[in-house]
């Protein structure tokens, strides 16, 4: 499973779902797998925040549940960074070009026969039809809420639309502790 996790987080703000940021992303994972399939690896892709004058705190919740989630076993993060704007504000880089390199080269090592990839994001078609066409790996798009690409969906074997009842039923313990014995909690903000 490939996940665009800004996707993921913007299509969870956009309804207002602020509850299920403290996702487990594994539990969310095999719940979108069909009855004979097993999920070997998840990745995970982000970059950090920067901390905003109305949310200074924005750096240290995405920081606790990064922690939460290096916990998961078979679960790596890979990062982008943010970049100034012209004329103000930040951009996120790097997303689509990491998430597109880690498919191609899975393809290629056929690390999977297919890939769940957690996106809405139409500028991922052109990784995904390789994957398809070069590789035959089968595809599957999962819509976060919110988020919708037809062209993405018509390059895809299938699509789906993650739904709220998986989104609630995969939420991470309150707590978590990691290998180091230091426990992590689910910000107040997102219960």
């Amino acid at each position: 499973m490939y996940i665009d996790g800004f996707n993921l987080f913007y299509g969870l703000r956009d309804k207002g779902w602020r509850r299920y940021y403290w996702l487990d992303v594994r539990t969310l994972a095999g719940r979108l797998l069909r009855p004979g399939q097993s999920l070997a690896f998840v990745r995970y892709f982000t970059a950090r925040v920067l901390s905003a004058p109305d949310d200074p705190d924005k750096p240290n919740r995405q920081n606790t549940y990064l922690e939460a989630l290096a916990t998961l076993p078979n679960l790596s993060i890979h990062y982008g960074y943010f970049m100034p704007r012209r004329g103000g504000g930040y951009e996120e880089k790097m997303t689509d070009v990491n998430i597109a390199v880690e498919l191609l080269c899975d393809a290629h090592a056929d690390a999977f026969d297919t890939a769940i990839l957690v996106s809405g994001d139409s500028d991922l078609t052109s990784a995904l039809l390789a994957v398809r066409e070069r590789y035959g790996k089968r595809v599957v798009v999962a819509f976060p809420p919110a988020r919708r690409s037809a062209v993405l969906g018509e390059a895809a074997r299938a699509s789906i639309a993650v739904e709220r009842s998986a989104l609630r039923d995969s939420q991470l313990p309150d707590r978590v502790t990691g290998v180091a014995g230091i426990s992590v909690e689910r910000p107040t903000e997102w219960s």
